[in-house]
């Protein structure tokens, strides 16, 4: 969600921190703005995207000290009032703020003062310049206030009459420090952010405030006591998050696929190229008589899937659970459940929110993630790396399959520790998957054509598929009304009848995949039905089962690994899709990459 950068020490902050806001648009947002102290505060904002702001700001702006902001939109609309960063009535106090600020209401009936904005940010800086006229001491001021606010905030503060100081604080929302060299010290909400400066980092828990200069790092907890914290190194390669010749984000993470599902297998498989997980993993699973799945979009998506294969393989009862309904509506859970965080990012507030409750009621947990010291990594009681690289644009690829992926590996590792005969080689498979998905990825001017004879003029698609298939078609509506804005649903083809083909009518476009030899008769039943009822469908078919009517044909690969392949043909057909109708692929309206609040 909103992005955050800050750096102090530096006479050329204002480039850094606009170049940093660049790394972060991949957050989604909606405005952003600068603030500089340079003899007082200066505040530029604007609606729109970073280069609007970079327009506006002018050559000269440049501070000692600064803070950059990228807003998604919760309280008011995106406008130049509402954008971050926001000031205190006297414009002593700046401040930029990830989160949101549930007793903001109440807090703004107390302060007495007119506001600029709907926001409640401004009603925080309002709060800090009202503990400061009581206390005399910023620092307290800026105490005070944090302990005062319910709800999620990652916060960093200017005060115009001390330059030499940025105020830092998270609670919920992620955010980090940046180590410079004696210099200078840097801000950001992702490590992305501040690569071109440092790539030495220091996590903030929730509940500490970090008093920030050009040389010193003061890491406090609420009541003031002093926290050590060794910085650690990110490891993330700056090459990694530039789209090189690549048009957009999107295409080059597709491209990638392959290569994330060789990586995975050199970083889980020993020099017998036997799977290896490390033994905490194991045992944290293992007497657990349940596995819960927590995830949201995609990464639920990803579940659905990992669910046939934990059950099939590792024989172990599994469901999946949308984390934002988990977290206020908690089924009965048996007596000894896990619970298994997909995430990319790590910081989604909704399965952050679930781990909370998990663990206040005993539970053991673990994260798959992308993103290494990320709160669900750090939080849970053991990781699953996806090794896969950053994944930039907002509509998530990659790391749905390296998802898929892991979980598999997952699954073979504990139905080889509970002795279970396994049904194949679960790495040679993986293998042959990577080098069909190079065959997909290959035949990219199909799917432009596939995309502009059956969705150009659309209003609305559906996607059916039986076992596996089904949940690959839920995930290929999510892409498509993503980034193409194309009303889109799948479902399981018998559940056509129940409702469903209500909505087909001519020209409707019904994208079936056909990949499950034991269901593969039923859905190509399902696709007669509709398109009895004129339908224009669209038939991806695996080698084997195929007709020659079908749109695509796909390399036969394992059934229960088949979503690793059979996800590639609609992500590209969503991608042309987009295009196609001139839509912003990487940033698609309304949409953030790493959703922080709740």
């Amino acid at each position: 969600m909103c992005g955050i950068v800050g750096m102090i020490g530096q006479v050329n902050t204002k480039e850094i921190l606009l170049k940093g806001l660049e790394k972060l648009e991949y957050r989604g947002y909606d405005s952003a703005g600068l603030a500089f102290v340079n003899d007082g505060v200066q505040v530029f904002k604007e609606v729109g995207r970073i280069a609007a702001l970079r327009e506006h700001v002018p050559a000269e702006a440049d501070g000692f000290a600064g803070i950059g902001h990228t807003r998604w939109a919760t309280h008011g609309v995106p406008s130049v009032p509402n954008a971050h960063p926001h000031q205190s009535t006297s414009g002593r106090f700046t401040l930029v703020h990830n989160g949101v600020i549930e007793n903001d209401e109440q807090l703004k009936a107390e302060l007495g003062v007119d506001l600029l904005s709907d926001t409640d940010t401004e009603v925080v800086v309002q709060l800090i310049e009202k503990n400061f006229k009581a206390t005399g001491d910023v620092t307290e001021a800026f105490r005070k206030t944090l302990k005062a606010l319910h709800g999620s905030y990652a916060f960093a503060l200017l005060d115009s009459e001390n330059p030499d100081v940025i105020y830092v604080a998270k609670n919920k929302s992620p955010l980090l420090v940046g180590i410079g060299d004696g210099t200078f010290n840097v801000v950001a909400s992702d490590a992305m952010a501040m690569l071109q400066v440092t790539d030495q980092f220091v996590e903030l828990h929730d509940g500490e405030m970090i008093i920030l200069t050009r040389d010193n790092v003061t890491i406090q907890d609420l009541e003031g006591n002093i926290l050590e914290r060794a910085p650690y190194t990110a490891e993330i390669d700056a090459s990694d998050i530039e789209k090189g010749t690549y048009s957009h984000y999107m295409l080059k993470e597709m491209d990638e696929q392959p290569a994330v599902i060789r990586n995975i297998i050199q970083k889980y498989q020993n020099e017998a190229g036997e799977i290896t997980l490390d033994q905490s993993v194991r045992d944290l699973v293992l007497g657990r008589d349940r596995v819960y799945i927590i995830g949201c979009g995609t990464s639920y998506n990803a579940g659905l899937v990992g669910k046939q294969l934990i059950e099939q393989i590792a024989g172990i009862p599994t469901e999946v659970h949308i984390a934002s309904e988990f977290g206020y509506n908690m089924p009965l859970l048996t007596e000894k459940p896990l619970f298994l965080f997909l995430s990319q990012s790590g910081e989604t507030a909704d399965s952050r929110a679930v781990l909370v409750e998990a663990k206040k009621l005993g539970h053991r947990a673990l994260t798959v993630t992308n993103v290494q010291g990320s709160t669900l990594s750090r939080e849970a009681d053991a990781t699953l790396l996806l090794h896969a690289g950053p994944e930039i644009a907002v509509a998530s690829t990659k790391a749905y399959t390296a998802q898929i992926a892991v979980l598999s590996i997952l699954a073979f590792d504990l139905a080889k520790a509970k002795g279970k005969e396994l049904p194949f080689d679960l790495m040679k498979e993986l293998a042959l998957i990577s080098s069909a998905m190079d065959t997909v990825m290959s035949q990219k001017d199909r799917f432009q054509e596939i995309a502009d004879e059956y969705l150009k003029e659309s209003r609305n698609a559906f996607f059916i598929g039986r076992g596996q298939d089904a949940y690959v078609g839920i995930e290929g509506a999510l892409k498509l009304k993503e980034i193409s804005y194309i009303q889109a649903e799948g479902y399981p083809g018998g559940e056509l009848k129940h409702g469903p083909i209500a909505l087909i009518e001519d020209n409707t476009p019904v994208i079936a995949l056909v990949t499950q030899p034991h269901v593969h008769l039923n859905n190509r039943g399902n696709v007669k039905e509709v398109v009895a009822r004129g339908a224009n469908a669209c038939v991806i078919a695996s080698e084997g089962l195929d007709l020659p009517t079908d749109a695509f044909v796909i390399p036969m690969v394992e059934t229960l690994l088949s979503p690793l392949l059979s996800v590639l043909p609609l992500q590209l057909i969503a991608y042309y899709a987009a295009l196609g109708r001139g839509c912003d692929v990487d940033k698609p309206r309304n949409l953030a990459k790493s959703v922080t609040v709740e």
